[in-house]
């Protein structure tokens, strides 16, 4: 694929601190469909006939009552129709046209898809709008030969896949969305960022619609328009968005991308020459991605928390599996191990297809690794059950994840209902295997507990001898109770940080009824505030 590119790319230009390639899909929702429908290889195909045997194809949507156009294929442009459109009358100017309802929610999931396969160029790829990613590729384009060698492949890869896409590269993310959409299929800017502006359209600027007509009532249809005006009335008429837009795209303003994914802490890849289907040749690479990493772990004194391993496949469907250690972790064998036990679950949702071409193993959790001084022989034998113990959380974690195995944790609240969570089993194993002479955190001083708590609390009838008191009978679940015994109250006070200044008090009361069963309940409110509402009673565990 040979590529256009604007008069400003030689490649004696100097080289900019910052680099956001974008991508744009004018024709994101058909392009999903006609994939669907006929495959990866229907637009070239369809270049190849001239005349193609599919119809018109269009996505509509119900807009005030009304069906209009959202999407169009390149053949329904060429019979004149436009976005936003009536559907009815799009039918009477072509009565073979092939509509598809709009389905925003899956157009989101193809450019998510999208986004997952670019990161073979970059980890930082972000959403841009509802057709568009921002690539930040500062420092990686040499990698591929330099940037024309990057959007020439990043581009022929993405037609190969039946995507209509415009590409552009500039040095900041304003720029690079302005040029993607108005500036050509493949541009690639270079220093002279107001002279590519100036002849677009004010909506290149991300502006609101409304915005972009009042700007165009007074004059201000292009970018140089923009530029040739007054600052101080634009700021004072439309307020600071315009202008601020416009010195993002020239670099005054600083600009950030958003990245869908946190960036690895490491991250280790192989390109290969032949795609790969076999099991053991992706769990072969697995190991040796390791055992690359394992050098850079050291040089940091950490290892290894969480592992995702990326499969990027030859039509652009991205797997990523992650695993987890239960201690820090850096044998390659180890982690190898980890990825098979992990693969043997995932075996029938993992599709080769036509073959896998690259694979990146990424650490996305680090912690210090601790070197252990060897132990005398009598401790060799507690030595190999800690060891044991690790390995076979770790099979559980790689098998059926980390919600397998969970311990509840007390949390720094004496509220009941957010006193304690569950936490993965990982993060338990800290406080369970400390050693002696090592400081553990005390929990929280608590009175006595029930052990089954309430999923909510349940409001219940009670009778007392007197208001303040703890209660003589009480109704739940419309069976009346005599209680024989009662310890409290126990006057828990609300945290006002959470729950407000005007939150109420609780009492507490630990009570036996007549057949032995024992109950936790409390009054919620105080019987000598002033106040039309009276306390109320609710049940909230029991005892053993």
């Amino acid at each position: 694929m040979t590529a256009a590119f604007a008069p400003s790319l030689m490649q004696d230009q100097p080289v900019l601190d910052r680099r956001i390639l974008c991508l744009y899909f004018p024709r994101l929702a058909t392009d999903r469909i006609a994939r669907r429908r006929w495959g990866l290889s229907w637009r070239s195909a369809l270049s190849s006939t001239g005349h193609p045997e599919k119809p018109p194809l269009v996505c509509a949507a119900r807009t005030a009552n009304v069906m209009r156009l959202t999407a169009l294929d390149e053949v329904a442009e060429g019979f004149g129709l436009r976005i936003g459109q009536g559907l009815a009358e799009a039918r009477a100017i072509c009565a073979a046209l092939d509509v598809v309802e709009a389905d925003p929610a899956a157009d989101r999931a193809f450019l998510e898809a999208i986004a997952d396969w670019c990161d073979r160029y970059t980890p930082l790829v972000a959403l841009d709008g509802e057709d568009g990613l921002a690539l930040d590729i500062t420092g990686c384009a040499h990698l591929f030969g330099g940037e024309i060698c990057l959007v020439e492949d990043l581009a022929g890869r993405l037609t190969g896949f039946g995507l209509a896409v415009q590409v552009s590269v500039a040095s900041t993310p304003g720029l690079a969305r302005a040029v993607s959409r108005f500036g050509g299929p493949r541009v690639i800017v270079g220093p002279e960022a107001s002279n590519i502006l100036r002849p677009m359209p004010v909506a290149a600027l991300r502006l609101e619609p409304q915005t972009v007509m009042d700007l165009a009532r007074v004059g201000l249809k292009t970018i140089g328009d923009l530029l040739a005006a007054a600052r101080a009335p634009i700021t004072r008429r439309f307020g600071r968005t315009p202008l601020l837009r416009l010195d993002q795209a020239l670099g005054r303003e600083g600009e950030a991308i958003s990245p869908r994914r946190t960036p690895a802490l490491l991250s280790a890849e192989r390109r290969l020459a032949e795609p790969i289907v076999a099991e053991d040749h992706i769990l072969d690479l697995a190991g040796r991605l390791a055992a690359g990493l394992k050098a850079a772990l050291e040089a940091r004194n950490e290892g290894g928390r969480l592992f995702e391993l990326l499969i990027f496949r030859v039509d652009g469907r991205v797997f990523r599996i992650e695993v987890g250690a239960s201690a820090p972790l850096r044998d390659p064998h180890r982690i190898k191990a980890l990825f098979k036990e992990r693969l043997s679950v995932l075996k029938d949702e993992l599709e080769a297809g036509y073959g896998f071409e690259l694979l990146r193993l990424n650490v996305l959790l680090s912690e210090p690794f601790e070197i252990r001084q060897a132990r005398l022989v009598e401790e060799e034998e507690e030595e190999e059950e800690d060891e044991h113990l690790t390995r076979f959380l770790d099979q559980v974690f790689a098998r059926l994840g980390e919600r397998a195995l969970r311990l509840p944790v007390s949390l720094a609240s004496h509220w009941p209902d957010r006193a304690a969570t569950h936490a993965p089993l990982t993060d338990g194993l800290k406080t369970l295997g400390r050693r002696d002479g090592e400081q553990a955190m005390k929990p929280p001083v608590r009175g006595i507990r029930p052990l089954r708590l309430l999923t909510r609390p349940e409001e219940v009838e009670v009778m007392s001898s007197v208001p303040d008191g703890p209660p003589a009978s009480f109704r739940w679940r419309r069976v009346q109770r005599r209680i024989t015994r009662a310890e409290g109250p126990e006057r828990l006070a609300p945290e006002w940080w959470v729950d407000g200044e005007n939150a109420e008090p609780r009492d507490y009361f630990r009570i036996e009824d007549t057949i032995g069963q024992r109950y936790w309940l409390y009054r919620k409110g105080l019987y000598e505030r002033e106040t039309e509402n009276r306390p109320t009673w609710f049940l909230q565990g029991m005892f053993s």
